[in-house]
């Protein structure tokens, strides 16, 4: 009977799942991927290059303050002025030496990066996720030119340019490396000077590139960040190796020191924020001038700015401009589809500017062919809104006039390649509204059916199985009706309708006509909601919903989710000053109060998207740029490891379940699971403090795997083992009593005493929704643990002040009967509580409360917030699938938690009587709980897709609405699957069990 349950919350699953695909196919489409090449034979599409050959210095997460003179004040003794040798030649060789800030588009990752290195060209929202996956580049690169014109390309370091150019690099010189174990600091920089320095020794060495990517700064800065000693170690360790490449470099080579990105100030990137944008580049010539002593360049073809925090201007580029300025300096034509301008300075190699009038030429032309060619393409109609500007532009291009008037020329071009780029930036989000619209249509009706089924299972009570079956056939028949009428649409319309396929076609169709099925099908029964429920219930919802209109209380969402769910304990509140008696008064009230200060503690854990700044501060972590625990957190995890399982038991002490499986799993098995946890961390903290020393990295390494280990396997293979086939938290005894009366001499009665009964259903699911709370609990940071502690304590307190309100609305029903006398028997007593329906406003405190979790662990709707540590929870090295899924369990495993706990709301302090009906009554409430939480996530979903596809043309649009719809559409999932885990795993087994410990009872005492 479970599974009709089951079957509702999967079809619900699938809607939203349908919803969600049609919606982000058309609002996160991938630009479109030109494969045309540059050729040009006679080389009238190059330049001569002053150099011929080049070494390419890579220093993954090179901030430019890293190398600038002039670094923000007070400037960090750990990473600023330690890579010194840049600014010094800058400084005495001038016209050799050139530095400069160069913007990284974000997502600032390191395979998206070395696409617009290479290519000139930009990404989109989503390219982060091909970091992980990175496919070999198909576009046109400074490397594809480079092996058309038979040039030998020599590579060592991050094994990503292996990835995305296969086939490139000379097999005898290639030596990549492995490039996610952020842990390793120096195997990846001691590989790359291996094979570096001999390459450059061996004059006769056949390379004519090399390439060389070092690993460990970024490395330290996701593993201990920027203002610690490892870094200033790793910093002098790359000047060294700069100085003596410098020696070993000949005079026809040209050097070129750079970083793919910057990182943030706890060592961090991946986002769009100053620090991780801004990355160091750095030109070296020992031979001919890179730009002419009396050079006179015009200040409109020299952008400066402010680094964040610094006080002098330094010059500043885009970091594609780096594609066509390479291959032209190398005597190589431009990538075809790239859309940067080539650097003055490195072209102003006499007064006048003709080689560098050459190389804007042909720049301006190239960015030109591509855009026409890009507007002949089936993507090209995104650029439609903006050809005519420009056009407009482009024919204020004179290509004779440098005869006549150089600066007016070099103007214009560059005026036109910059706008190129501007409108290319703004439009290569392309969007397709038809899809849009069925997604949202498909959110929508899947909604408001959700809604429907939620009510209907309300009110049908006990009868609701047999509704659910009904309501099963006709949606699965709507489902395959609607694909066929998709499949009727697709035939007729698709020629009208641009982007949509065969496949959105049937998804929409069964999705939508299925949803309309389940409508109707509720409908005539549906009877509206008291008015009395409604103006109390949807409030906190319908204002968390619309907080996503406005881009300000998005990027503070944190802190109006506290509010939301501090105000949420209110009708609790005042339910308790009414309550009838004294003890139920005393419950509710402080029960209440313990949910809001565990609330209000696990708002102390903040970290900060970049939008907040400067009125937020990190307290997740030690600071902003200190990415180890608090030492206030660091001294309670071991108690508050051991302080949680004791507390869970004194909550089910009180109506006295904390027997069987309980007894084994509160008091040894979760403080074991949870101990490893934390001692996991802890000896992180000290792995990567070096608070031994280095000797001990090794020792400790291992020794913190195996805690990590042992506690996942602990709790899956010991502590689910345990549950499922013990799952019960009973314990039962009997005793058989003479009887005194001279009828029955001889004989007795049989008594049994189950402690444990008034609360059957909620403790054994209360050890199944632990054991994956010590699951999670290694995955998440010390600081994060002890948030998980409050928000398990706030669950609890949570439950009894519903059980309680339940009691109160108990008697007051028994008062309104006309018979209280008899309801109030207490034999009787445990009979009302089952006949109290749950009501949505007790399950949105749960939900807001998985909001206000995922948050209070260290996370935002910001890619800088993902705690990329947890990846090497298990393995030392990158493990896949392993490694992405620690991460995937980090980020998301607190809100599957808490949806996980939606059931109980149905099954605490619920006695099994009478059976069976109290079965199919407790299913229908855990059923209904589930239905509760998933609706509140599918409006915040629904509310955060409208907004971001009402303002898809808002400034903000990819830096805060669209990562807001994304997190909410993964956040809906993941609630999906772990109410459809809860309900088909927990609910199932324990209901299960208890039907047949009565039924076993039952036959013993008969």
């Amino acid at each position: 009977m479970a599974s009709k349950g089951n079957s509702i919350l999967l079809w619900v699953f699938f809607v939203h799942l349908a919803g969600i695909y049609l919606y982000t196919r058309g609002f996160l489409l991938t630009r479109l991927s030109l494969s045309d090449t540059t050729t040009c034979p006679d080389g009238s599409c190059t330049i001569t290059p002053l150099h011929k050959r080049a070494v390419v210095l890579v220093i993954d997460a090179l901030r430019f303050d890293f190398l600038s003179p002039h670094p923000p004040e007070p400037a960090s003794p750990y990473h600023h002025n330690v890579l010194v040798l840049p600014q010094e030649l800058t400084a005495t060789q001038p016209t050799r030496s050139l530095l400069f800030e160069m913007f990284s588009d974000p997502p600032t990752t390191t395979l998206q990066r070395l696409k617009g290195i290479t290519t000139g060209s930009l990404p989109t929202f989503i390219d982060m996720g091909s970091n992980f996956g990175g496919s070999s580049i198909t576009e046109d690169s400074f490397i594809g030119q480079l092996r058309l014109a038979g040039k030998k390309i020599a590579f060592m370091g991050d094994d990503t340019w292996t990835t995305v150019f296969p086939d490139s690099f000379e097999p005898n010189m290639t030596f990549p490396y492995d490039s996610f174990n952020v842990e390793d600091l120096h195997t990846v920089d001691e590989g790359v000077i291996d094979h570096l320095f001999p390459l450059l020794q061996d004059k006769s060495a056949p390379w004519d590139v090399i390439i060389g990517h070092f690993l460990g700064v970024d490395h330290v800065g996701h593993r201990v960040g920027p203002d610690h000693s490892t870094m200033k170690a790793k910093l002098t360790q790359m000047d060294a190796v700069v100085r003596r490449v410098i020696d070993l470099l000949d005079d026809e080579t040209l050097l070129i020191l750079m970083g793919d990105h910057g990182m943030d100030r706890k060592g961090d990137h991946g986002g769009d924020g100053d620090h991780e944008t801004s990355a160091a580049l750095w030109l070296y010539s020992k031979g001919p001038q890179l730009v002419h002593p009396k050079a006179s360049i015009p200040e409109f073809l020299l952008t400066s700015r402010l680094f964040p925090g610094a006080t002098i201007k330094h010059r500043h580029i885009q970091q594609i401009d780096l594609a066509p300025t390479l291959s032209l300096a190398l005597g190589l034509p431009i990538p075809f589809n790239n859309l940067g301008t080539v650097i003055p300075e490195l072209f102003w190699h006499d007064k006048s500017g003709k080689d560098y009038s050459r190389a804007l030429t042909l720049n301006a032309k190239q960015v030109n062919r591509y855009l026409e060619t890009y507007r002949a393409s089936p993507s090209g109609g995104e650029l439609e809104n903006a050809w005519g500007e420009l056009e407009t532009v482009w024919r204020t291009v004179d290509f004779e006039a440098h005869t006549t008037d150089s600066e007016a020329q070099w103007l214009a071009m560059t005026m036109y390649t910059r706008f190129a780029l501007a409108a290319c930036r703004q439009l290569w989000a392309q969007f397709n509204v038809s899809l849009i619209v069925l997604g949202l249509v498909v959110l929508v009706t899947s909604t408001v059916a959700a809604t429907f089924i939620y009510f209907r299972v309300g009110a049908l009570k006990d009868e609701w199985e047999s509704w659910a079956s009904e309501v099963t056939r006709s949606y699965v028949s709507g489902a395959a009706g609607g694909a066929l009428l998709g499949f009727v649409g697709y035939m007729t319309v698709s020629c009208y309708v641009k982007g949509v396929g065969l496949s959105e076609s049937l998804l929409f169709g069964a999705s939508f006509v299925s949803s309309l099925v389940v409508i109707f099908s509720a409908l005539p029964s549906f009877s509206i909601p008291s008015v009395r429920s409604l103006t109390s219930i949807p409030l906190p919802l319908i204002l968390h919903a619309a907080a996503f209109a406005s881009n300000s209380f998005t990027v503070w969402e944190d802190r109006v989710v506290n509010y939301l769910l501090i105000s949420s304990v209110i009708p609790s509140v005042l339910v308790g000053f009414s309550a009838p008696t004294a003890r139920l008064r005393y419950r509710i009230l402080g029960f209440s109060a313990l949910f809001a200060v565990c609330v209000r503690l696990m708002a102390v854990s903040t970290v900060c998207r970049e939008e907040q700044q400067p009125f937020c501060h990190v307290t997740f972590f030690a600071s902003s740029s200190l990415p180890s625990p608090p030492l206030p957190v660091l001294l309670l995890s071991v108690p508050v490891a051991l302080a949680l399982p004791y507390t869970m038991r004194r909550f089910l002490r009180i109506s006295k379940s904390d027997r069987g499986t309980a007894a084994l799993v509160f008091p040894f098995i979760l403080p074991t699971v949870l101990l490893l946890g934390s001692a996991f961390w802890i000896l992180e903290h000290f792995d990567s403090s070096e608070v031994f020393g280095p000797d001990w990295a090794g020792t400790l390494r291992l020794a913190r795997t195996w805690c990590a280990r042992l506690a996942m396997a602990s709790a899956v293979f010991l502590g689910y083992a345990l549950w499922y086939l013990v799952p019960l938290c009973l314990e039962i005894s009997s005793e058989t009593k003479a009887q005194t009366n001279s009828t029955a001499q001889g004989r007795g009665t049989r008594e049994v005493t189950v402690l444990g009964f008034a609360n059957a259903y909620g403790a054994p699911y209360l050890v199944f929704w632990c054991l994956f709370l010590g699951l999670l609990y290694p995955a998440t940071q010390l600081s994060g643990q002890a948030v998980l502690s409050l928000a398990a304590i706030a669950v609890l307190a949570h439950l009894e002040v519903i059980d309680t309100i339940r009691d109160v609305r108990g008697l007051e029903a028994v008062f309104a009967s006309n018979n209280p006398s008899a309801l109030l028997q207490p034999e009787n007593m445990a009979l009302r509580a089952p006949s109290v329906p749950l009501r949505f406003a007790e399950i949105a405190p749960l939900a807001i409360l998985a909001v206000h979790t995922f948050f209070a662990t260290g996370h935002q709707a910001a890619i800088p917030s993902i705690q990329w540590k947890t990846a090497f929870v298990l393995t030392p090295t990158l493990t896949y699938p392993l490694s992405p899924l620690l991460v995937i369990l980090n980020t998301f495993g607190p809100t599957f938690l808490i949806a996980l706990a939606s059931p109980l709301l149905a099954l605490w302090n619920v006695a099994p009587l009478p059976q069976p009906e109290a079965d199919v009554k407790v299913r229908g409430d855990a059923v209904r709980a589930s239905l509760g939480i998933m609706l509140y996530h599918a409006t915040l979903l629904l509310s955060s897709a409208t907004c971001a596809a009402w303002l898809r043309r808002h400034l903000m649009v990819w830096k805060i609405f669209a990562p807001r719809f994304m997190l909410a559409a993964i956040t809906m999932l993941v609630v999906d699957l772990a109410v459809l885990f809860g309900v088909a795993v927990g609910v199932a087994r324990v209901s299960d069990r208890v039907s047949r410990l009565f039924a076993a009872m039952t036959s013993r005492t008969k």
